[in-house]
């Protein structure tokens, strides 16, 4: 069965990530690009806190142009062993007073005692921040595999429980469609994406990946495992291939053959590697869109540039500019 075939099957429109049916006399089918502009697309992102001076001025430089987008949340990243808490709870506190945006706080359970996540909980609460992105997190630097803190919360599902005791916070949880690392198997990683829902989450964002096949085969077993809430496809855009199939080695998240291809010779190119960048990824959420999927979140690694382009291709737009794409081409007319 084709790729096509299994998604028509599927109820979807959307096939692999730069598949294009050829009809028998010769014309190109079934581009998801192609398709009318989306109008029903929202999007989030995620960023994460500075540690110089020059990086906080691209941080902010970053979330100034995305703003004008009006994503649903921005988050902001925690890191290993919440060794950035500090400077994720001032980023996010700046961007609660100082601009229109919802900010969405990640927490892990790394190197802290319950009562000290709570209390960091309590903080967010506090200033205005009722969403949180509930991880277990990954180990501290210098350790090779996640040890839960003793006193601690030992997993996502009990973070997740935990968050819900100390306030009413809208809670998202990670979900890996290829599945997390230490996971034993495929259904016990679906298991434990079922026990965080369970314990209060409202909606899932996947790790990242690049083959549209593995999202929808994934959302296909979490509904028939009773998961019923969004999950979201996370999208990286690619500004340093090599770094990426770094980072995805380390994560469990495959980068398929044809993305090598496409970004081979380009280390010295950094302008064409940019627009072989905003193509792959907006193929790949257009072709998602094909599929149903109406709501994004970007890992942006902090750069405005690609996520901006991505957007546009999915029709989210300033508002002045999404209102006259939205208006009939010519006047109306005496």
């Amino acid at each position: 069965m084709s790729s096509l075939q299994r998604s028509a099957s599927h109820g979807r429109a959307g096939p692999r990530l730069v598949e294009a049916a050829i009809a028998g006399d010769g014309r190109h089918i079934g581009l998801p690009v192609a398709a009318p502009l989306p109008r029903d697309v929202a999007v989030s992102f995620e960023f994460f806190p500075p540690r110089t001076e020059q990086m906080e001025r691209n941080l902010w430089a970053c979330i100034e142009r995305l703003a004008t987008l009006e994503p649903a949340y921005v988050s902001v990243t925690y890191g290993a062993g919440g060794s950035t808490r500090e400077r994720t709870h001032a980023t996010l506190v700046r961007i609660r007073q100082e601009t229109p945006l919802t900010p969405a706080a990640h927490l892990t359970c790394v190197a802290a005692r319950c009562e000290e996540i709570d209390e960091i909980a309590r903080r967010y609460w506090d200033a205005g921040i009722r969403h949180i992105v509930a991880l277990r997190g990954d180990p501290p630097e210098g350790s090779a595999r996640y040890t839960a803190h003793p006193g601690g919360y030992a997993y996502a599902g009990d973070l997740v429980a935990g968050l819900k005791r100390t306030a009413d916070f809208e809670i998202s949880v990670a979900a890996y469609p290829e599945g997390h690392p230490e996971a034993v198997s495929p259904e016990a990683d679906l298991d434990n994406l079922k026990r965080k829902i369970d314990a209060g989450a409202s909606q899932a964002i996947t790790q990242f990946f690049f083959d549209v096949d593995v999202y929808f085969r994934f959302l296909d077993r979490a509904r028939a495992a009773g998961i019923t809430v969004p999950i979201i496809p996370g999208i990286l855009p690619v500004t340093n291939f090599a770094q990426v199939v770094r980072f995805a080695g380390t994560c469990g998240a495959a980068v398929p053959p044809w993305m090598a291809d496409l970004f081979a010779g380009l280390d010295d190119e950094p302008e064409t590697r940019k627009l072989v960048a905003a193509s792959v990824a907006a193929e790949q959420c257009r072709a998602l869109h094909a599929g149903g999927v109406k709501q994004f979140h970007f890992y942006t690694l902090n750069r405005a540039d690609l996520t901006y382009a991505i957007c546009h291709v999915l029709g989210v737009r300033p508002r002045r500019s999404a209102e006259q794409a939205a208006a009939p081409l010519g006047g109306a007319g005496p």
